[in-house]
């Protein structure tokens, strides 16, 4: 039998072909339900993670009141417009891991708006009274945070282009379409709805309050205040990894479940997500589901920094070592003996030392569950992705580590080898003499001060946006990470390995 291609008037027919192993929505969709979220960034990660929470709370708990409308604000989305259009807003998640794949039809995006289309819908969408939440995946770049200052990057184009009283129906980034509908909602009397950043960076509720809030004094003051005093900014951590779609994924859905969809998203059984509870406008009963809703930003920050510290620094061990050494995706860096078993020792002996203690959490438990993750040999996950936008993962994921290490005189030789092995992965050649572009918005510098430098790690630590003076001045970190780059540049990454492991 074909595959039956994805939409409503197939449900029926997909669930039946596929039995067990495939659920579709049990839920009414279209006009029946409101839709209480509006969500920026419709890419795969929101598709793997909200948006199967909120599946999961209309299929589950009769939730009809935070159904999702997509946006897609940038040129390239209109080929995510055109994939859900025609498949009615539906589409497929296919968990995988060692014991099997299932996949879930999820019916959770209700509509979708394409800004370049029509960018003053987006705004009336926002200031809607049935709209609750904005929800925001956009990735750094689209907050238009200054990393130095801390402050907005007003002087940008587009920026100016947004304050522009004369184009506020007509925005051009996300804080253009936030404070024209916020202003509109101001106007009407109502309430100002939440922004949800569900994007991975630290304090990214906290970012979004300041930014937009920076945003809307430059345009009306009064605005501004009311944002202030009345809006809600959550911050939350979120973790499920989910790699980018290929046409195989595509294929093999086809052929073992019997469903044609042209965007499917692919991701392990695994997904968290840590919220504060701070919302101006409602929020849904996200609990039920399994969410993990905090008290305050505090919260939050411990849950993260056993996140960025053992599950990110972790990818950074497999990742940057592992490209050099050759591999080509996670779960082979991790079976690899060697790799594998200095990853684990890194967490155990370097990284749980420095990690606060949460009620109910069991750290080792955790470092196991990572462990299983990044084994799973389903998934896929391919190195250049971990790799990636390293100048803004290293600060945040392996050098508050040694930071700490240092602050208490503890170990961190191992965080040392992983920060050395991406000093020299900013060359571009693997240990082999294999050459690999090195995607990071600093690559221009950084490869010139990697050049210069050698294995001398000062002239990289004199980077001072990446690196603070207590670890330039300590000298028995520069010392462990002078060795370890001089024994990667004369052995490579797998003879120099059996150093690093007891």
């Amino acid at each position: 039998m074909p595959p039956l291609k994805l939409n409503s008037r197939n449900l029926a027919q997909i669930a039946a072909a596929g039995k067990a192993l495939v659920k579709v929505p049990n839920y009414q969709r279209n006009g029946a339900v409101k839709e209480g979220i509006v969500h920026v960034g419709v890419g795969g990660f929101h598709r793997a993670h909200l948006a199967v929470y909120v599946d999961q709370l209309m299929q589950k708990h009769g939730v009809t009141d935070y159904a999702i409308c997509g946006v897609g604000l940038q040129p390239f989305d209109a080929t995510m417009r055109d994939a859900l259009r025609s498949q009615d807003h539906l589409y497929t998640v296919i968990e995988r891991s060692a014991k099997g794949s299932f996949a879930n039809v999820v019916g959770s995006i209700n509509s979708y708006l394409f800004a370049p289309d029509d960018r003053e819908a987006v705004v009336a969408k926002m200031a809607h009274p049935d709209t609750r939440i904005v929800s925001l995946t956009i990735t750094e770049s689209g907050y238009y945070y200054n990393e130095n200052t801390h402050e907005l990057q007003s002087e940008h184009p587009d920026i100016q282009f947004d304050l522009d009283p004369a184009n506020e129906r007509a925005p051009r980034t996300t804080f253009g379409f936030l404070y024209a509908a916020l202003a509109r909602r101001h106007r009407q009397g109502l309430n100002p709805f939440t922004v949800m950043s569900c994007d991975n960076m630290q304090k990214n509720g906290s970012i979004s309050r300041h930014m937009l809030t920076s945003f809307a004094r430059l345009r009306n003051p009064e605005v501004a205040n009311w944002i202030s005093e009345k809006g809600a900014f959550p911050n939350a951590m979120v973790d499920r990894i989910t790699p980018q779609t290929s046409n195989e994924d595509k294929a093999v859905l086809a052929k073992d479940f019997g469903i044609e969809d042209s965007w499917p998203v692919v991701t392990e059984p695994f997904m968290q997500w840590v919220i504060e509870d701070q919302f101006s406008d409602g929020r849904p009963p996200f609990e039920k589901v399994g969410v993990q809703v905090v008290k305050n930003v505090h919260d939050v920050e411990e849950f993260e920094k056993h996140k960025l510290r053992l599950l990110n620094g972790s990818h950074s061990a497999l990742g940057y070592p592992g490209q050099l050494a050759g591999f080509k995706h996670v779960h082979e860096a991790m079976e690899h003996p060697l790799l594998g078993k200095f990853t684990i020792q890194m967490m155990k002996d370097e990284v749980k030392p420095s990690l606060p203690a949460i009620p109910g959490v069991n750290i080792d438990e955790y470092i196991n569950t990572l462990v299983e993750r990044f084994s799973n040999p389903t998934i896929k996950d391919q190195l250049p992705r971990v790799c990636l936008n390293a100048s803004g993962k290293i600060p945040q994921f392996i050098m508050p580590s040694i930071a700490e290490a240092i602050w208490v005189s503890g170990p961190f030789r191992r965080l040392c080898f992983v920060a050395a092995a991406w000093f020299r992965y900013i060359n571009g050649v693997d240990d082999s003499g294999k050459r690999f572009a090195v995607d990071d918005p600093m690559v221009e510098e950084l490869q010139a001060k990697a050049r210069k430098g050698g294995t001398d790690p000062t002239e990289l630590l004199s980077i001072k946006n990446l690196f603070g003076d207590d670890l330039r001045n300590d000298k028995r970190f520069i010392k462990e990470m002078t060795k370890a780059m001089e024994d990667i540049d004369r052995d490579g990454i797998l003879k120099t390995l059996p150093k690093y492991i007891d």
